[in-house]
């Protein structure tokens, strides 16, 4: 998975989540996934879609994205919003309303190989390759110094853009990132394609819930988590659902082989990290032998250390949290947020 990774411990897991009280594991992860497109045609997102269309490794590909205008007096400022591996631009519905509410401009792009973007067969992605897709989308949309806001992998191509294009962003946020450490450095073992394809294989409404239930929301399940679930599985459950595998499998590939923590002290712009600090996860630690998965650092333990190579940086924690504080207490992070859209400690 993430971000997501599908090994026989969580798949494991999921078939053990399935004995608990519907308390816990809500019903909708028992019950017949209803298929939503390879591309997402069938799931409804918060604000009017938007398409880029260009060129990418010899192919032709499209980006989805959203396009949100202040909702209050314009402060001159774009955010822009990265999603992470198992989640999608409607993710941040809730965080670009309050920006717009508070006079950002919000733009909110699906990644190519995610949700209703393409997945260009046999694509070789890379985190340069997206955060340059990401950058030609703003210069599109008229943006030349947006403020990027990274969660998950969008973290790390949030980070790629900016070892990439220095001066063109005006500062940066990874909530909950991806790639502050190299997990294959620390003892993951790397995992061929093959395998991951089969990983992949086994991935369902059951095994997504019992793994964001675990590692993201720490053992508490809300109903409103219920749609992200449904959204995830839906692509898998597709007809086409073959070409999201396929996707998803090049995608950890990439997470994989591109770290770029060793990049961090080259980061120049001003950066903040917020971290929820119940987040366990550690990408693919539990492939890693036994012995050596208490090396393999998750998030929040990454970030105490990461935070002081960044030349500006500053980590604000918040407890009790998980992996997607957006998502899990908007009422935390958004003030978090705003305050380090404002430069404020």
């Amino acid at each position: 998975m993430a971000d997501r990774f599908i090994s026989r411990e969580i798949f494991s897991w999921a078939l053990r989540a399935l004995a608990l009280p519907l308390g816990l594991v809500a019903a909708p992860a028992l019950a017949q996934t209803a298929p939503l497109g390879a591309n997402l045609e069938q799931f409804d997102y918060p604000y009017p879609v938007h398409w880029f269309e260009t060129r990418s490794a010899g192919q032709s590909v499209r980006m989805a994205y959203m396009d949100i205008a202040p909702a209050a007096a314009a402060n001159g400022r774009v955010a822009v919003l990265l999603h992470g591996k198992n989640f999608c631009a409607a993710t941040w519905g809730d965080t670009a309303k309050m920006l717009a509410a508070h006079g950002y401009r919000v733009i909110v792009p699906d990644q190519i190989g995610f949700c209703k973007s393409t997945k260009p067969a046999g694509y070789q992605y890379s985190l340069a390759a997206l955060a340059g897709l990401t950058r030609d989308l703003l210069r599109k949309a008229g943006v030349t110094q947006p403020i990027l806001v990274g969660h998950s992998t969008g973290g790390l191509i949030a980070m790629r853009y900016a070892l990439l294009f220095p001066h063109e962003l005006s500062s940066l946020v990874l909530v909950n990132p991806l790639g502050l450490n190299d997990t294959v450095a620390e003892g993951v073992p790397y995992t061929p394609l093959g395998g991951l394809l089969d990983e992949e294989a086994k991935t369902s409404a059951a095994t997504i819930k019992a793994y964001q239930l675990r590692y993201y929301y720490h053992g508490e399940w809300r109903p409103a988590y219920d749609r992200w679930v449904a959204m995830l599985a839906g692509q898998y459950a597709s007809r086409d659902g073959a070409v999201v595998r396929d996707a998803q499998a090049r995608l950890s590939d990439m997470i994989e082989t591109q770290p770029v923590a060793a990049e961090i002290p080259r980061i120049a712009v001003q950066t903040t990290l917020i971290i929820g600090e119940a987040d366990t996860t550690a990408f693919r630690a539990s492939s890693a032998p036994v012995d050596m998965r208490g090396r393999i650092r998750t998030v929040p333990q990454a970030a105490q250390e990461a935070v002081r190579r960044f030349p500006q940086a500053r980590l604000v924690p918040l407890s009790g949290l998980g992996h997607a504080p957006q998502i899990e207490a908007p009422e935390r992070f958004a003030p978090a947020l705003l305050a380090a859209l404002a430069g404020r400690q």
